[in-house]
């Protein structure tokens, strides 16, 4: 059982996975950059005055004032180019000051040469180079428009009204757009990033950073995405039109593992952000100790995801994230018809991504405010969850590093589900949903969409709900199918329904073939055959056949999330069901039905009343174990029912 559950859980989605040098976390002894308005000062613009005058036009007469007079400032001893000014950085706490305009740094596009055009290194599955420090130093702009390498406490500020008046824009010709690599206090401020093959702004094994009223759109993976640093800060951020993820704190610095909810601090702070119209609002593999508060994740196909499930990824496994006051909302945009028509693999610059095309990197669901995959001692609270139409939160079971037990300690208290601030009532297709595995988890707050399994430890126990070391087979052989994902090669598995929005001619209902309906079924049909095999009980046969089809029919409909009650009310009355036929079959076939209705019983009293304490996995393990001697027992008694008779006389003149 447990080999088959680390089947389930070893998803393809690794394939996918953002692959990266091997990294290591910074000491930790830094701290959060903050803004200032003194130190040294270098300049950033273009030479076109028409141009300038036009972006500033809408500006304040006092702004209009100050950029004019930065504007002649600059003419006389600026820079073109923003790498122009990074390269020409000599002291630490040194401001780059970028005027209006949009910067396509053309003399990074520069064809490589032969040194920077031939280097060795491993290929990532999605094609690019996997460089170490010293290559992406020594060749700055083969993966980066814009690179910043051991930089300290530099500044880069747009000078316009807001974030859209300065653009850097990488025109889908390199893997990252800025990125910061070993820059301890960088702080980034009122400037938009887009159109690069993987990240708008990439910051990694920093110790201090800021991203502050930044845009960062319109690229094949990430808008923002931080890799192993520490003391950050996000604020006022946008990010939309990303193929994976609007904001990405991932493998970030793993400050509190083996500690329990009271943290010192955590690494990463998130505020004041809009992530939308992307294929995920937030995602952070090893995403540990992040802070996300007051923040609005709204019209991505799935809103907030965070994980464990990648092992190139520091700080596994996932822990001590803390969500709250955030708005995680109407999450129903679906994209992977892009995918289907083939939209996705022309090249980037005719894709449409600046008019709202995303092609989804990886396959997540549609309609989903919170996916939790392997996590510890996460929490959410106070978090206004509504309108996405499969459900609320999600959480469930993948192994951590070295294969550890995950899904343990997290909590989801007094979140507001299916309702928005104004009180209006927009529900979510069901709030919570667990595949059973972990310890220590609870609920509390739920709303009106109801939870799968229906009943779910409360919090005010503290950390004594029920352990279970395996989940619900059910629920992870349909996640293990729907990963099977590929942007690459259009792969939509046709069982999963993550592909899908309500109404789509065609829809298949992937439950339909889960075990939950399997094992009904096959039992079904090896009662009707043992009995049919008896002649005389050709009528006892039919009207047993015809009294299963109706917790049939309920365990088929209830295999919806949104109407898990149908599906308890199918397992009681096909427990009642093989009680009632265990007589008729005698012996030990009898037996083993009364067992397996028993366990059936149990099950839905698991699921809809009270989780069964001490019991080290689910009761629908057990019943899948005596499924199969049931069937074994079963096949057996048919094979005995239609042997034909020996004939004694034929076998001595045989012998």
């Amino acid at each position: 059982m447990v080999a088959v559950a680390i089947a389930f859980a070893l998803w393809p989605l690794a394939a996918s996975a953002h692959q990266e040098r091997v990294t290591h976390f910074p000491p930790g002894t830094g701290q959060v950059p903050a803004y200032r308005q003194a130190g040294p000062r270098l300049l950033v613009c273009g030479s076109d005055r028409a141009d300038f005058e036009k972006r500033i036009a809408g500006f304040s007469s006092e702004l209009q004032a100050t950029n004019r007079q930065l504007f002649q400032e600059c003419q006389a001893r600026g820079y073109p180019n923003l790498q122009d000014a990074v390269d020409a950085v000599t002291a630490a706490g040194t401001t780059i000051a970028v005027l209006p305009g949009l910067y396509q740094e053309q003399p990074s596009l520069t064809p490589p040469g032969p040194d920077c055009g031939n280097l060795k290194a491993p290929r990532a599955r999605l094609g690019y180079l996997i460089l170490t420090y010293e290559q992406q130093r020594a060749c700055p702009h083969l993966q980066n428009l814009v690179a910043i390498f051991g930089v300290h406490d530099l500044q880069i500020e747009g000078t316009g009204a807001g974030p859209g008046d300065v653009v850097f824009d990488a025109q889908f010709q390199k893997l990252n757009t800025l990125r910061a690599d070993r820059s301890d206090g960088v702080y980034f401020r009122n400037f938009t990033t887009e159109r690069a093959t993987f990240n708008a702004l990439y910051i990694l094994e920093t110790d201090g950073f800021a991203i502050d009223q930044v845009v960062g759109r319109w690229n094949a993976e990430y808008g923002f995405l931080t890799f192993a640093s520490d003391h950050g800060l996000y604020t006022k951020c946008e990010a939309y039109g990303n193929g994976d993820s609007g904001v990405y704190p991932g493998g970030t610095s793993d400050i509190n593992k083996g500690r329990g909810f009271d943290v010192p601090r955590y690494a990463i702070e998130v505020t004041g952000c809009h992530s939308h119209d992307n294929m995920l609002g937030y995602s952070g593999t090893g995403g540990d100790s992040v802070w996300a508060h007051d923040n609005v994740f709204d019209h991505n196909q799935t809103g907030v995801s965070m994980d464990s499930l990648f092992p190139n990824h520091p700080g596994l496994p996932q822990n001590h994230a803390l969500f709250e006051h955030n708005v995680i909302a109407s999450n129903n945009a679906n994209y992977y018809g892009y995918v289907r028509d083939g939209t996705c693999h022309k090249p980037y610059a005719e894709q449409g991504i600046e008019r709202g095309v995303v092609c989804p990197a990886v396959g997540v669901p549609v309609g989903v405010a919170a996916v939790v995959a392997g996590g510890d001692y996460d929490q959410f609270r106070d978090n206004f969850v509504y309108d996405n139409w499969r459900g609320g939160f999600v959480m469930l079971w993948v192994p951590g590093a070295d294969l550890e037990w995950t899904s343990n300690s997290n909590r989801f208290l007094g979140n507001h589900m299916g309702v928005d601030a104004g009180g209006g009532q927009l529900p979510n297709g069901v709030d919570f949903w667990w595949d059973g595995q972990g310890r220590g988890n609870c609920w509390d707050g739920g709303g009106p969409s109801g939870s799968t399994p229906m009943a779910l430890p409360g919090c005010s126990a503290g950390d004594w709900g029920p352990s279970r070391l395996l989940a619900d087979p059910n629920k992870e052989g349909l996640i293990a199918d729907c990963s099977n994902y590929s942007l690459a090669s259009s792969t939509l598995p046709p069982l999963c329904d993550w592909w899908d929005t309500p109404g789509r001619p065609g829809q298949v209902a992937p439950s339909l073939w889960t075990v939950q309906l399997i094992g009904p079924l096959l039992q079904l049909l090896a009662v009707f055959g043992l009995v049919v095999a008896v002649g005389r009980r050709r009528r006892l046969a039919a009207a047993w056949s015809l009294g299963v089809l109706v917790p049939l029919l309920l365990l088929v409909l209830g295999s919806a999330d949104q109407l898990r009650g149908l599906a308890v009310a199918g397992e009681v009355l096909f427990g009642l069901w093989l009680l009632a036929v265990a007589r008729p079959l005698g012996g030990r076939l009898g037996w083993l039905s009364v067992a397996l209705g028993v366990v059936f019983l149990a099950e839905a009293l698991d699921s809809a009343l009270v989780m069964i304490p001490l019991l080290p996995v689910g009761p629908v393990w057990i019943r899948l174990l005596l499924e199969l001697v049931w069937l074994g027992a079963m096949a057996a008694a048919v094979g005995a029912r239609l042997a034909p008779p020996s004939d004694p006389l034929r076998l001595t003149e045989q012998t």
